[in-house]
């Protein structure tokens, strides 16, 4: 029995080393410390695969985010379960791999469907694409249901689809592109209003804001965009990088917005270097500005928009339209991968300057109690949030000391296992010597249960 007792205490060994190895495997090439990934996704994401027919699809619950992903030219179909009176709301993010090559109109589009086939949102405003950056990064677009007493389509109860669709040209990597789904329901108010936008309101663009600029290091994803509150604001951005801010607006409030790129060494020009984008509180895309860039110091700056009003959704621009409801409004500056070519990698200076006007108004009364409170009001806990500098906490891979952290603890892995595996196969060795030796004492050897003969592997030659 001593002999069946060492072999099988080798086999534990060696299932010991396999798990190892396949932890290791799993955790891939470690990240160095510091360095983010290119999109944090919600920590409490749920992993759903799209279908490729409607009958199909998994069902999304409101308030609820999803992980999914996509592949070259896919189509897929998610399901919503629609009252006839609320208003939903469709947000899916695509995450291109670092390095990935996209063209002019790769992109994302969403639309949503009733029971019957036929789109709730038509045109191309639902469609999101890299445009003339070229430049991979988070894509969101998305698309809504919109009841209501001047709606014309999609007003019953029903099964609905959630149509995504990847938009890729020939030259473009076929790589998978990851996805978060995120999916907001609205209520109906207790009263019906005007269904007019408001027609008159301050379109000026004001001073530029001035004052010493305070350091706000931004994050890599909706999930933990830093908060912002009106101010001038310095970060640092590498090229090929986005980082995510927030602000919170509230009922009749405006935000005016200025991305600035410091100057840096190098020649040439590079046509869109910096892309900055605003989105409401359901992610919903609202307005964009760019720059190019050639060395010198250069700015974008977002369009004067209406001040937040439940009424704006009425008005057939998109501009207008985005600003719908208060809460939590995010801005993505993107700064084009092309820049590491002509500049370097980075860090190049970004300063944000951002100016938020008007006295807070009173809210649209909604329906019932049935209003997701943290995301078309803003809180006390919102303006001490924005005044403190705290980012939100939704994402995956906590702060940046649990980054570092993680990618440690993933080093560690990565330059422990050939120490251990090392110690694994030298002990396994060491006690095969052992039973063999037995064995020429006059033990009877137990052959292994597969029937394969055994060999002896000494220890490698540099121990």
């Amino acid at each position: 029995m001593g002999r069946r007792t060492g072999w099988w205490r080798g086999r534990t060994v060696l299932a010991g080393a396999a798990v190892l190895l396949s932890v290791a495997a799993s955790a891939g090439p470690a990240t160095a410390a510091g360095t983010p990934p290119p999109y944090r996704f919600a920590a409490d994401a749920e992993q759903v695969e799209g279908a490729t027919q409607p009958a199909d699809a998994v069902r999304l619950s409101p308030g609820t985010t999803y992980r999914s992903s996509i592949g070259d030219n896919g189509k897929l179909y998610y399901g919503l379960r629609l009252d006839a009176v609320s208003n939903a709301y469709v947000s899916a993010t695509a995450v291109p791999r670092v390095g990935t090559k996209v063209v002019y109109s790769d992109g994302i589009k969403v639309s949503i469907q009733d029971p019957d086939g036929h789109k709730c949102f038509s045109g191309d405003a639902g469609a999101a694409r890299f445009g003339a950056t070229e430049s991979p990064r988070p894509l969101t677009a998305w698309a809504s249901r919109r009841a209501g007493p001047d709606t014309y389509a999609c007003k019953g109860a029903g099964t609905y689809s959630v149509l995504v669709e990847r938009i890729s040209g020939g030259e473009s990597s076929p790589d998978d592109w990851e996805l978060e789904l995120q999916y907001v329901s609205e209520p109906a108010l207790k009263k019906s209003g005007s269904t007019s936008a408001p027609e008159v309101w301050d379109s000026a663009s004001p001073e530029a804001l001035g004052g010493s600029a305070r350091t706000r290091k931004g994050g890599t994803s909706f999930n933990e965009a830093r908060s912002l509150e009106q101010g001038v604001w310095k970060d640092g951005i590498r090229a090929g990088q986005t980082l995510f801010y927030r602000v919170p607006l509230d009922w009749g409030q405006q935000i005016y917005a200025t991305a600035e790129l410091g100057p840096a060494d190098g020649d040439g020009f590079l046509g869109n270097a910096l892309a900055m984008s605003l989105y409401n509180p359901v992610r919903a895309f609202v307005d964009d500005a760019g720059t190019g860039y050639d060395g010198a110091e250069k700015s974008a700056e977002l369009e004067p928009l209406p001040p937040v009003a439940y009424e704006n959704r009425y008005d057939v621009d998109d501009q207008v339209s985005g600003m719908r409801f208060a809460g939590w409004y995010y801005v993505a500056v993107h700064l084009g991968a092309g820049m590491a070519e002509k500049f370097g990698d980075g860090p190049f200076e970004l300063t944000l300057r951002v100016r938020v006007s008007g006295a807070p108004g009173a809210a649209p009364a909604y329906a019932g109690t049935a209003a997701p409170r943290d995301v078309f009001d803003v809180t006390a806990g919102d303006k001490d949030a924005a005044a403190s500098g705290a980012a939100a906490t939704g994402g995956d891979g906590g702060s940046d000391g649990n980054t570092a952290m993680k990618a440690v603890a993933a080093g560690g892995i990565g330059a422990g296992f050939v120490l251990v595996l090392g110690l694994v196969v030298w002990t396994v060795a060491a006690r095969r010597r052992a039973t063999t030796a037995a064995g020429d004492a006059g033990e009877v050897a137990v052959p292994p249960v597969d029937g394969t003969a055994s060999r002896e592997y000494g220890a490698p030659r540099a121990w």
